[in-house]
């Protein structure tokens, strides 16, 4: 195709004509073709019109063969469109079976969109629109289907044939081939299908789950590979007994497989019981890999097993509820390996990534809402703000509403779409009803693009030892048309000592200002605000090197203590930095050392979080904080950062020395 590609927008969504009840596919797997024959069961939809044509996606495919209720279609009913489909004329019936046959090259496909060929092995990859390369067929999300597939190819070169569902036949054929029957019972959209044909070795595991079905868990790989699964197998295993015992949610097939693949162009893709995998994300053994490499396997491991149910038993409507199904599913990655690990660690390490990547996305000319209104090229959809800020979105809810309020419009979800493409304005509104609440104004984090600035003043009174906390929320990107945003602030005070005077609440910020007043307070407070980073904003506030030494060595709250930290130390090396410029001698960084003694003395504290807090933060993030009206220095940047690490290292020589032999271990890793 050339010329500029078509906007498409998401106020022009209308429902398909036709929808498709059935599928039956067969694979004919060669040497330098594949023969695919579908067999559509086609029903016209309430509100299509009695002479709707049916529109068929396709691209790259030799037709080969059409029929329609069993006849050789004539050639006045059917016609290809100028970008590779198929549209053809039913006579006004309201039920047909179209049936087609087509040759693709899945060895010439460079595209990696499809059914492609890596390294030797047969494998597909069909979100979001990938599924049109291999037949033709309806290809959006919102007509989901059930899907038979029968696969047949050379016994010696694939000995292994995969598709989505259970195995209902297999057997040999003449000439050193045989063939596998898949069935998939539950409907689902063309994204979801799979097919891997290859010489590959399994890890084979049984799982029951809480209501006694047993599961057979394949993992596959290249046969050398094969020993580097068990780490995968292990965070499979967690991941839906997690799933299970948090939101109720049970695996509802007889098999689930995972395919390594050396050249997938996707990290990981969650087809129906058929996960296919980078095989970076799912390999892993302790002679090779770090603790990243184990923590990144099962972050993905669980974040496409999560997908069963937040994107494949509901899916989305169309590409522009992206969010729905990738917000929800990295929100629910993030808590399961928060519960398998250090929560506290992980949250930071989330919005560190948060911060790093989506913020500059937010504030940069490509910035747009986590739904946004039109695209061009749909591959280009996958963004930090779908997914990250997405799943900051989804965990406003839970923040507003409580963990068994969450919960509780989980199941309503569920309850009400279960098999169903939908919105997220359906998410948003199970939420709403199963919790009686107003949440229509939450609908704005879905229409406005830009990263929210909250500006904090507080005071405290002494005579009436009330604290009066004032908060004014900035429009996202500075456009002054922006309606303002329902943040949710978790809030709380300390005493100068670190005594707690008021315990975590939630601050609703729903207009542009608004005070909150903190009543009881008998001595002049330190505010905590935004405890667990709870809503993805930019919080301003005014408070010392002395405040924030507090909140570093006190705060209740592990993120804040970690934030008042690197805020400490930012404000300690850009002074640093501006001295070195002005050829003077830096302050001595007292606080600073005094707070991480503080840290390091408390041998009852989470040694991962402790490390995470004895952390200077990186050149980049202290360039993002340097005086816009000064040109940065980083020569002089680096020297302050030297300057602080050499006289930390010195005024804490004795008790980091005492850290690292107690956190020294002998034997066998």
């Amino acid at each position: 195709m050339s010329g500029k590609a078509r906007k498409h927008w998401r106020k022009d969504y209308r429902e398909p004509d036709h929808r498709v009840e059935r599928v039956d596919l067969a694979f004919d797997l060669r040497e330098d073709h594949v023969v695919v024959r579908a067999r559509l069961e086609i029903s016209r939809t309430e509100h299509a019109a009695p002479d709707a044509r049916l529109q068929l996606d396709g691209e790259e495919l030799e037709l080969l063969a059409l029929r329609i209720n069993g006849e050789k279609a004539v050639e006045s009913s059917w016609r290809l469109t100028g970008s590779g489909g198929l549209d053809i004329d039913l006579d006004g019936a309201a039920t047909a079976v179209v049936e087609t046959e087509v040759r693709i090259r899945p060895h010439q496909n460079t595209a990696l969109s499809g059914l492609y060929v890596s390294e030797g092995m047969f494998c597909t990859q069909c979100e979001a629109e990938g599924f049109r390369r291999i037949t033709f067929y309806p290809d959006r999300p919102d007509v989901m289907a059930r899907f038979r597939v029968r696969v047949e190819a050379e016994h010696a070169r694939f000995p292994v044939l995969l598709s989505n569902g259970n195995r209902i036949e297999e057997g040999n054929l003449e000439g050193g081939r045989h063939f596998a029957v898949f069935e998939d019972p539950y409907p689902k959209p063309s994204y979801l299908f799979a097919l891997v044909a290859g010489d590959l070795r399994d890890l084979h595991e049984l799982f029951v789950t809480s209501s006694g079905n047993t599961v057979d868990l394949h993992l596959w790989s290249d046969p050398d590979d094969q020993p580097r699964l068990a780490w995968a197998m292990e965070c499979l295993k967690r991941a839906m007994r997690w799933d299970e015992q948090v939101f109720g949610l049970e695996y509802d097939l007889d098999v689930f497989h995972v395919v390594a693949a050396r050249q997938f162009n996707m990290g990981a893709m969650e087809n129906k019981g058929l996960n296919v995998f980078n095989a970076s994300y799912l390999l892993a053994s302790p002679e090779t890999a770090s603790d990243e490499d184990h923590e990144l396997v099962e972050g993905v491991i669980g974040h496409e097993y999560f997908h069963n149910w937040t994107g494949n038993r509901v899916t989305c409507r169309d590409w522009f509820q992206l969010t729905l199904k990738e917000g929800l599913t990295v929100y629910r990655d993030q808590r399961f390996s928060a519960e398998m690990r250090s929560a506290a660690v992980k949250r930071i390490e989330d919005v560190r990534m948060l911060r790093g990547r989506q913020f500059p996305e937010d504030a940069g000319p490509l910035k747009h809402p986590i739904r946004p209104e039109a695209y061009e090229a749909m591959d280009n959809f996958y963004t930090s703000t779908v997914y990250l800020k997405g799943s900051e979105v989804v965990r406003l809810y839970e923040t507003l509403l409580g963990k068994e309020g969450f919960r509780r419009g989980m199941d309503l979800y569920f309850e009400r779409h279960d098999g169903c493409a939908v919105s997220c304005d359906d998410f948003r509104s199970a939420m709403a009803d199963a919790n009686g609440r107003d949440l229509s104004s939450f609908e704005r984090w879905y229409e406005q693009a830009g990263t929210p600035v909250v500006t904090a003043e507080g005071k405290w009174d002494a005579a009436t030892k009330t604290y009066r906390l004032r908060l004014r929320q900035g429009a996202p990107g500075a456009n002054p048309s922006s309606a303002p945003l329902p943040i949710p602030i978790e809030a709380g005070l300390l005493a100068a000592d670190g005594r707690e005077l008021a315990g975590t609440r939630v601050l609703l910020l729903e207009e542009c200002e608004q005070e909150f007043v903190f009543e009881n307070v008998a001595e002049q407070p330190v505010a905590s605000l935004l405890r667990n980073f709870s809503a993805p904003i930019r919080l301003r506030i005014e408070q010392s090197d002395a405040e924030l030494a507090t909140l570093l060595a006190h705060d209740s709250d592990s993120f804040n203590r970690w934030e008042a930290g690197q805020r400490l130390a930012t404000r300690t090396l850009l002074s640093g930095a501006r001295a070195r410029i002005d050829g003077v001698p830096s302050k001595e960084p007292q606080s600073l050392a005094r707070a991480w003694r503080s840290i390091l003395a408390d041998s009852s504290a989470d040694p991962s979080l402790a490390a995470w807090a004895l952390v200077l933060p990186d050149e980049e993030s202290l360039i993002g904080e340097w005086d816009a009206a000064q040109t940065v220095n980083p020569v002089a940047l680096r020297g302050a950062v030297s300057d602080c690490e050499r006289f930390l290292s010195h005024s804490l020589a004795d008790v980091l020395l005492q850290r690292v032999r107690d956190y020294r271990r002998a034997g066998v890793y």
